[in-house]
């Protein structure tokens, strides 16, 4: 069996026998971990076109720029479209997808690790960007349920715009996952959007969630961020139409 070239240990991994961890590729940790009760072993092998093979969290720890931390073979090619890529057979908990391009995740993890203080929001952006309310309102609050302040030291964790998606913010993220619940949440929090163009619901919903409206004074509208294209998020609702039908003039999405 072959082994990571980083930890030098079996190219697997064990997790909890119910859990949906590990079943892709951003979830992937290294095999280091101690057996546990119930766990079950499954494979974690990122092997490169150089051949070198590692965990996912061994290589996302390792890689800095284009080359095989291990080998020093460049592990860039190009694309169809004339981009650049990094491909590889990935094996883990889904199964074995080859010809993978993982680029995109090793350049973000690469940012992260080298801004450690973007990490939380680009977090929140990634929640919203994947419709996942739960996850959004888990943020706003701590262990206790009390609602927290999403200031990050000076990063402001609503306002933020991601580096690594096109400058969106998360009310651009939200209104590309069609998700009018956080929509509503964060124009709700992040807005000067009167109170009364809410639906009762939302207002109900939010005092049942213990979520009030900060006070806005001294900060951006998150209506009036603009992604790199200077769209606003009602200029990326107008473009889907769908859900959004019907919101275009009424001042929610647009300041």
């Amino acid at each position: 069996m072959a082994h990571c070239v980083a930890c030098q240990l079996p190219l697997m991994v064990e997790v909890e026998s119910d859990s949906d961890s590990g079943s892709d590729v951003e979830m992937g940790e290294s095999s280091a971990s101690t057996a546990r009760h119930g766990a079950e072993t499954v494979p974690d092998d990122v092997h490169l076109q150089c051949g070198c093979h590692y965990h996912w969290q061994c290589l996302i720890d390792a890689y800095e720029q284009a080359e095989c931390p291990n080998c020093g073979r460049t592990l860039w090619s190009t694309s169809d479209e004339g981009t650049n890529q990094v491909l590889c057979n990935l094996n883990n908990e889904g199964g074995l997808q080859e010809n993978l391009d993982i680029l995109p995740l090793l350049a973000e993890e690469a940012y992260l690790r080298h801004n450690p203080r973007e990490r939380k929001a680009h977090a929140f952006i990634e929640f919203c960007r994947e419709g996942d309310i739960d996850a959004v309102i888990g943020m706003l609050q701590d262990d206790d349920g009390d609602e927290v302040s999403m200031q990050d030291g000076q990063l402001d964790i609503l306002r933020y715009q991601d580096p690594l998606g096109n400058m969106q913010s998360g009310l651009h993220a939200a209104v590309t996952a069609e998700s009018r619940e956080i929509v509503w949440l964060l124009l709700l929090i992040a807005s000067e959007l009167e109170l009364e163009k809410f639906p009762t619901e939302v207002l109900q919903q939010a005092n049942v969630l213990g979520v009030e409206r900060p006070d806005q004074r001294g900060k951006v509208d998150i209506r009036k961020l603009r992604d790199i294209e200077g769209r606003s998020a009602e200029d990326v609702a107008v473009e889907l139409g769908g859900v959004w039908m019907g919101w275009q003039g009424t001042g929610r999405l647009v300041a």
